[in-house]
């Protein structure tokens, strides 16, 4: 039997005058309901209700039984990675534009929060990776990442060389702008604008998938969870490259350094209203099935 909320935390970046409505009329929603709602404490006072009660926001997982981002999929990211191994639940109100998490239209949201208050939802663990950017020997950055950990050249127009290993054995030596180790809910992203294939979110695999290679044989290869990848960039001819989890920069690289991606021992709890399916969101935010074609209506 699924749990019923009473305690609501609302994220979202407040500065964005439609996130900001959009948690204004949330909050009012939902303290009618008789939800305790919360919030962080950078939020203006007078632009959220004052029954909401504000914390600091590294404090309102621990607080909360439910986390309802809103936004795009990038505020998903931040939600996920600060609830990330505490068990919340994260729940997606869509202020983005594609937003293959946030899947709440605006529109639907307070019916949709109607059923999910009740305890009528779909809910759903999500995997996160680990990165570890080492130097010599010593690990000088660690970040998780929801959707992918990307290694990619920082100079313009010029490529990379790096070697990858996997649980230890010589897979491949890449030239090319770099390479997205992503996660089943990452294959819809970068990896999948590289040509990377779609994994279903339910699968525990990790696809690594090559920016403009070099060569077109080197192509996207799955490999199980409990393998861990190693990409290590060679010394010669090397350009500096940079380390990124979910598109935030963690750090950069020179040759004969190396990143160890592994599935992280922290997961995501995500929830979804009522008749959820990961198919039809593909459908939707993909087009399959739609005619682009211009017709001629003369």
């Amino acid at each position: 039997m699924n749990i019923k909320f009473s305690t609501v935390a609302l994220m979202g970046n407040h500065r964005d005058q439609r996130v900001l409505d959009t948690m204004r009329q949330l909050a009012d929603y939902l303290s009618g309901k008789g939800v305790q709602v919360l919030v962080a404490d950078t939020v203006n006072g007078n632009a959220v209700s004052g029954v909401a009660k504000r914390l600091p926001e590294d404090q309102l997982a621990s607080n909360a039984g439910l986390i309802v981002a809103i936004g795009g999929d990038g505020t998903m990211f931040y939600a996920a990675r600060l609830i990330a191994g505490t068990g919340i639940p994260l729940l997606g109100i869509n202020r983005g534009r594609l937003g293959f998490l946030a899947d709440i239209s605006p529109d639907e949201m307070l019916v949709h929060l109607d059923e999910i208050l009740c305890g009528n939802y779909v809910d759903e663990s999500r995997m996160l990776i680990r990165a570890e950017i080492i130097s010599g020997n010593e690990v000088t950055a660690c970040s998780l990442a929801f959707n992918d950990v990307v290694v990619k050249r920082h100079d313009t127009g010029r490529m990379i060389e790096f070697q990858t290993y996997v649980d230890g054995r010589f897979v491949n030596t890449h030239r090319g702008d770099g390479l997205v180790v992503a996660t089943p809910t990452g294959s819809t992203a970068y990896s999948l604008s590289c040509n990377g294939p779609i994994l279903e979110p339910g699968l525990e695999a990790i696809v690594l998938t090559p920016i403009s290679p070099h060569t077109l044989s080197d192509r996207p290869i799955i490999i199980p969870t409990s393998y861990v990848t190693e990409i290590r960039l060679l010394s010669e001819r090397t350009p500096n490259a940079e380390v990124s989890c979910d598109g935030t920069v963690i750090g950069r690289i020179e040759g004969g350094d190396s990143i160890r991606v592994s599935v992280a021992g922290e997961r995501v709890a995500l929830i979804h209203p009522p008749g959820y399916d990961h198919f039809q969101i593909l459908r939707s935010k993909l087009h399959w099935g739609h005619d682009s074609r211009v017709r001629n209506r003369n």
